[in-house]
């Protein structure tokens, strides 16, 4: 291809993506090289917590030719993913009878609303101008998604580790196409946090260690979704609500004043989980919670880190009868974890002050 045909075929990308519901598009080089300097500090300092694959996967993460042969370009889309018709985020958190479901969780799984949308975009792009190579992620894979989007100009890392872009905030989902196209990068985003630092003293559990530095030991999106075992006894007060994720540090951001809730129907809440009431979803069977989570984010928990994590909730809720109930229903559950938290939660509401 010549240049102009790359020029053409970059203009047309911008048309594609938008067709197919991308709120961007940006390209990017491969070289992270900074990045991995600080990917390999944070895995030393066990910042991963039990993320393994983080270090086990070595350079691939963070050298895109490697994972991909072949690969010279990264293209990166972002999509907002939060539901728009969800109550508001503060009033559910505010609400310890309540379970808070991160935004972005609520409707269908944006792993597979974006990998959709990418085979497409291949596909049209296989149109234009024939066959060509390249492999689509989503969150699937060692890819560096954030350092890719910011090189491609989709935004930039902000102090809390979350992409922020200067039109749309934070709240978007990442997916890339690594491919062997030799098209014009985009510039790089320009770091717009200033002097601004709220999201540090938001995060309930000190995950946000310093500006741009993240703990994810203490994050509440890694323990209720990445973190298989028991939550650190410490850290369970400080969760609250909060039963799948967490969107703290972003709420506080001033750059989502500029958030978009989600255009993408598929992305409308599901079976009313905006503002769950916790006891009705601790009485789930099992079989409730594999069809109430078919198609979503929610799925990847399994029914035992569901119930442990809503036990936490439980055991931060206002004290009631039905809560004790519903927690005294599951204190010999057969699965170990789950009964320590129940145990525990029935523990706090037992010894909390306030009306039955």
């Amino acid at each position: 291809m010549t240049a102009e045909d790359l020029a053409r075929l970059r203009e047309r990308l911008d048309g594609f993506a938008r067709e197919l519901g991308f709120d961007q598009v940006g390209v990017a080089g491969i070289d992270l090289s900074e990045d991995e300097s600080n990917l390999r500090r944070w895995v030393s300092e066990q910042r991963h917590g039990g993320m393994d694959y983080m270090a086990r996967h070595g350079h691939r993460r963070s050298r895109p030719e490697e994972l991909v042969p072949g690969t010279i370009r990264v293209i990166s889309v972002r999509m907002a993913a939060s539901a728009p018709d969800a109550e508001p985020a503060g009033d559910v958190l505010a609400d310890g009878r309540k379970g808070y479901i991160a935004r972005y969780a609520l409707g269908r799984d944006y792993h597979k609303v974006l990998r959709g949308r990418l085979a497409a975009l291949a596909a049209r792009l296989e149109a234009e101008i024939g066959p060509f190579g390249y492999r689509a992620f989503v969150d699937s894979a060692p890819v560096m998604e954030k350092p890719l989007a910011r090189n491609a100009g989709l935004g930039w890392i902000g102090k809390h580790t979350n992409l922020i872009n200067e039109r749309a905030g934070s709240l978007f989902m990442l997916g890339e196409l690594f491919t062997d196209l030799p098209l014009a990068v985009d510039a790089r985003a320009r770091d717009r946090c200033g002097t601004c630092s709220a999201c540090l003293p938001a995060c309930p559990t000190g995950a946000i260690t310093a500006p741009y530095q993240l703990d994810a030991r203490r994050c509440i999106s890694y323990l209720t979704i990445e973190h298989h075992g028991s939550i650190p006894e410490a850290l369970r007060p400080a969760i609250g609500n909060r039963i799948f994720g967490c969107d703290d540090c972003q709420l506080v951001c001033p750059w989502n004043k500029f958030a978009r809730v989600a255009a993408e129907p598929d992305f409308r809440v599901r079976h009313r989980l905006d503002a769950p009431d916790l006891v009705e979803l601790f009485r789930w069977s099992e079989e409730e919670y594999l069809a109430k989570s078919e198609g979503s984010a929610l799925r990847r928990l399994g029914f035992r880190r569901w119930l442990r994590n809503i036990a936490v909730a439980l055991g931060n809720a206002p004290r009631s009868v039905a809560a004790a109930a519903a927690l005294a229903g599951r204190r010999d559950d057969a699965d170990p974890v789950v009964r320590e938290h129940v145990r525990w939660a029935l523990a706090r509401q037992e010894s909390s002050r306030g009306p039955d």
